[in-house]
């Protein structure tokens, strides 16, 4: 599934799961280093611990952060969403 990210330097990211486990996560822009680190640390761990551990991160003044994006993607992965608006 690709999410539209919301107020995150990254546009969007592309997430898998497969019986409640991540087996794949790419960002589409936003800091590479920080993005492929979260990439690598949340593949093999279940859907439900990454949304519990990364929803609500902030990033400086900003409301969200491109993990609390992860989060919400994989919330909307959980529901059956393909993409947001």
């Amino acid at each position: 599934m690709v999410y539209r990210t919301k107020g995150t330097c990254s546009q969007a990211i592309d997430v898998e799961a497969e019986n409640g486990v991540i087996t794949s996560v790419k960002f589409i822009g936003g800091c590479a280093g920080n993005t492929a680190g979260i990439s690598k640390l949340v593949v093999g761990m279940s859907v439900d611990d990454v949304i519990r551990k990364l929803e609500g991160t902030t990033c400086g003044k900003r409301p969200t952060s491109c993990p609390d994006q992860l989060a919400k993607a994989l919330k909307a992965l959980k529901t059956g969403q393909t993409a947001n608006a």
